[in-house]
C-alpha cells in the first residue's frame, strides 16, 4: 500500500504497526485502556487474511499466541497490567521455548483493578521480574502516536530476530492520545523474519544455536520433528534434570539478549552536550521533560535528557557514562520509583533524584521545571 496519513490514537497506531509488520494473528481479551487495539484488529485483520480471536481470558489469549507463532504466524496480544499478571506464567513458557511474539501493555493505575481509565508507569518491572526463574526480556516504551506505530514494527523485528517475547510498554496517555500518524509505503518498511530450519530433517537439532545464540526454528507441519517444552531441555529439545544442561540453557537464553544489547537498546539524547543535570524519562513524562528542559535552558540552567525508548535490556553502561559527565540526574516516572533504582545503582556515586507522580496526569512541564530548579540549587 502507498503512504497513508491518519489522525488517530496510539492504540490504533499500534494495531496498524502490527499489521504493517506482518502480524496475521491476534488473540486477546478486552481490557481498558487497550481495548481499542483489539477492536481495530477485529476489523482490519480479516481484511488482510489474518485471524482475530477473542478468548475467555488473558491466559487463553497468550497461549493461543504462542501456538500461532509456532505455525509461522507473526502473532500478538494486547492487554493492561491486570491482564499481564495473568499472562506471566505463559510468558515464561514463551521465553523457555523461544517463541517470538509481541505483548502490548497499555499501562493503567494499579495494583489490582486500580484505575482503569488513568495512566501509570507502574508495570515497568513486570516484564523483567514477573515470571519466575532467570531470564532476560525486551521492552519498548513509545512516547507518541507515531512511535506506537514505529516501535510496534520494531518489536516484531526484535521478536523475530531473537526468537523471544517482546513487550511494548505504553502508558494510558500514549495509548489514548490522538496525533498525526504517517504509515509509510510498505515497500519502505524494513521487516525481519525468523531464521527457519534448513538441511536434512534427520540432522535437525531444534535448540542448537548459531553464533548469535539464536537457534533456527522449525514450524509445525514443515517436515521437521521437534519437541518444545517448558522443561529444561537439551539441544534436541528433550527434557533434562542435569545441572550442566540447565546452566547452559538459561545462560544462552540470557546471552542472546544481553550480548546483542547493542542491537536492541534504543535511546535518545537531548541537549546533553554541555548538561550538568540530566533528566531520564520515558513515555509521556519525557514529553513534559522536553518542554521543561527548553524552559530551564532559557533561564540559564544547563540541563538535558536521556530518553529510554527501550527499558529492557537496561542501558546500564550509557547511564554510567552520562553520570560521569553530569552533576545530578533526575528520573521522572509516573510511579513511586521503579527504573529510578536501576538508574541509581548504575549512576553511583552521582546523585540521583526521583521526580515521582504515581497517579492521575503525568508530570507537567512546570512540575519538572520546578524539580530541575530545586536540584540546580543544591
Amino acid at each position: 500500500m502507498p503512504e497513508r496519513i491518519m489522525f488517530t490514537m496510539g492504540d490504533i497506531a499500534c494495531a496498524e504497526g502490527a499489521l504493517s509488520a506482518g502480524c496475521r494473528y491476534f488473540g486477546g481479551y478486552p481490557i481498558t485502556p487497550a481495548t481499542e487495539i483489539a477492536e481495530w484488529m477485529s476489523i482490519r485483520m480479516p481484511q488482510l487474511g489474518g485471524a482475530y480471536v477473542q478468548y475467555e481470558d488473558e491466559i487463553a489469549s497468550i497461549t493461543s499466541v504462542i501456538g500461532a507463532s509456532w505455525t509461522g504466524a507473526k502473532s500478538m496480544t494486547a492487554t493492561s497490567g491486570p491482564g499481564v499478571s495473568l499472562m506471566l506464567e505463559a510468558l515464561g513458557l514463551a521465553v523457555m521455548t523461544e517463541t517470538p511474539l509481541v505483548l502490548v501493555n497499555i499501562m493503567r493505575g494499579g495494583p489490582s483493578t486500580g484505575q482503569p481509565t488513568r495512566g501509570q508507569q507502574g508495570d515497568v518491572m513486570q516484564p523483567k521480574w514477573g515470571s519466575h526463574g532467570d531470564y532476560q526480556i525486551i521492552a519498548l516504551t513509545p512516547a507518541s502516536v507515531q512511535e506506537m506505530f514505529d516501535q510496534t514494527i520494531q518489536a516484531f523485528n526484535l521478536a523475530e530476530k531473537f526468537r523471544t517475547p517482546v513487550f511494548i510498554l505504553a502508558d494510558e496517555t500514549v495509548g489514548h492520545m490522538r496525533e498525526r500518524l504517517v504509515i509509510p509505503d510498505e515497500k519502505d518498511l524494513k521487516l525481519e523474519t525468523r531464521k527457519l530450519a534448513t538441511g536434512p530433517p534427520e540432522e535437525y537439532l531444534p535448540f542448537k544455536a548459531d553464533d548469535d545464540f539464536v537457534p533456527p526454528m522449525a514450524l509445525l507441519g514443515s517436515g521437521y520433528q521437534f519437541y518444545a517444552t517448558g522443561l529444561t531441555h537439551d539441544e534436541r529439545g528433550y527434557p533434562s534434570d542435569k545441572e550442566s544442561i540447565q546452566i547452559e540453557l538459561i545462560t544462552r537464553l540470557s546471552d542472546k539478549i544481553l550480548k546483542n544489547s547493542d542491537k536492541i537498546i534504543d535511546l535518545e539524547e537531548y541537549m546533553l552536550d554541555d548538561a550538568k543535570i540530566c533528566v531520564i524519562a520515558y513515555g509521556t513524562p519525557s514529553r513534559s521533560a522536553r518542554k521543561a528542559i527548553k524552559d530551564a535552558r532559557e533561564e540559564g540552567i544547563n540541563v538535558g535528557m536521556l530518553r529510554f525508548k527501550t527499558v529492557w535490556p537496561f542501558a546500564e553502561e550509557k547511564v554510567a557514562e552520562i553520570a560521569s559527565e553530569v552533576d545530578h540526574i533526575i528520573v521522572a516516572e509516573q510511579n513511586l520509583g521503579q527504573l529510578y533504582y536501576m538508574v541509581k545503582a548504575a549512576a553511583a556515586p552521582t546523585p540521583v533524584h526521583l521526580m515521582s507522580k504515581p497517579a492521575g496526569m503525568p508530570q507537567l512541564p512546570h512540575e519538572i521545571l520546578d524539580k530541575i530548579k530545586e536540584v540546580d540549587s543544591l
